[in-house]
């Protein structure tokens, strides 16, 4: 049965007086059973850390930490029923897939027939049954991957952790890879923390995403919450591929009538404050439009196939357009741009954060 997850106040401080460096800082999040949770940020943000200590391989400074409402500090990792797939797949080169499926499973004395039928659900699962009797020197990096999750998956943990699985994959395997973990949480049901600093694998996989900076849980909520409704600039700017456009300018009066002035243009857009204000916006969110009085230069044209990305130099700075892959528009071009009524995100210039 998937178990829940608390997390209270946890800090994480090394060293002492002077030379302390607290790279946690009171972080709280509480996990639904059957939920995937994503923790996502830049390295050195402390989200491995948060992992480590969930695991129970490091001990918090201070805080609370409960796995299906019992209290682990202290608790030994073997004590946590948990399992953890980690960036390296460490499998055992000497043992067959199958036995280093069943290893943990033999090592809790798990019966032979029990333990075997457990192996061959497990790789079906995974669709590996065809490699059971080989070695992992002979299998590819994908395939490798898939033998360490089905290591974790026999055991039928509450908790399932994930620190970086797919960083040793090339980008198609990380595509394919990303989905087969997908499916297996919706088969599985188990309470999964997934660790990444991919943007793409956090919007993709989790049913929540935590966004961290500095120890600092900046915004915790769903792929669109987080997207659409971002808590602060770093947010806004961390999470979207290409990340979101910022406008720096002041907006006179508020409401429907309020005008938004900047460097090099104007826009008429409610916005909820005066004074001076930044304004996000998607490249999906803005568009060319002949008419418009807010111009640029064109730059920069990316074709991805789907989309084509357009840099265009303002007098605000560079701002990146998403457009049809059929929009004609070269290096040199002056364009005019405007931007979409209903996906304003406003921030406060000083402090970054979002204004309601």
């Amino acid at each position: 049965m998937a178990a829940s997850l608390h997390i209270a106040g946890i800090r994480k401080v090394y060293g002492k007086g002077d030379k302390a460096v607290e790279v946690l800082k009171k972080i709280e999040i509480d996990v639904a059973p059957g939920e995937f949770l994503i923790l996502v940020g830049p390295s050195g943000c402390g989200k491995s850390t948060l992992l480590n200590i969930i695991a129970g391989l490091e001990d918090p400074t201070e805080g609370e930490l409960k796995i299906a409402g019992k209290n682990v500090i202290g608790v030994a990792p073997a004590q946590r029923d948990i399992a953890m797939v980690f960036q390296s797949y460490a499998l055992y080169p000497t043992m067959s897939v199958a036995d280093n499926i069943g290893f943990a499973l033999e090592m809790r004395k798990v019966p032979l027939e029990v333990r075997t039928k457990r192996i061959h659900e497990v790789a079906a699962m995974l669709q590996i049954e065809h490699l059971l009797d080989r070695r992992p020197a002979q299998l590819s990096g994908g395939q490798r991957q898939r033998v360490a999750m089905g290591r974790a998956l026999a055991r039928d943990p509450q908790l399932f952790l994930f620190d970086e699985p797919l960083s040793n994959l090339d980008a198609k395997l990380r595509v394919e890879m990303r989905a087969e973990i997908k499916r297996l949480h919706q088969v599985s049901g188990i309470t999964s923390v997934y660790v990444t600093h991919d943007q793409i694998e956090a919007m993709t996989l989790g049913s929540r995403i935590a966004v961290m900076k500095d120890g600092i849980l900046q915004q915790i909520g769903t792929p669109d919450d987080i997207y659409r409704r971002p808590a602060n600039t770093y947010v806004a700017g961390f999470i979207g591929s290409p990340t979101m456009n910022f406008i720096a300018g002041s907006a006179s009066g508020t409401g429907a009538g309020a005008l938004f002035s900047f460097e090099g243009g104007s826009l008429q857009l409610p916005c909820p404050a005066v004074g001076k204000v930044t304004l996000g916006q998607r490249p999906e969110h803005i568009h060319f439009a002949d008419d418009a009085t807010w111009r640029g230069v064109v730059t920069l044209v990316e074709p991805t196939g789907a989309d084509t990305y357009v840099v265009v130099k303002t007098g605000v700075g560079l701002v990146t357009v998403r457009t049809p892959p059929s929009t004609q528009v070269l290096v040199g071009d002056n364009v005019g741009l405007s931007v979409s009524d209903h996906h304003n995100n406003w921030f406060d210039a000083q402090s970054g954060l979002r204004l309601a």
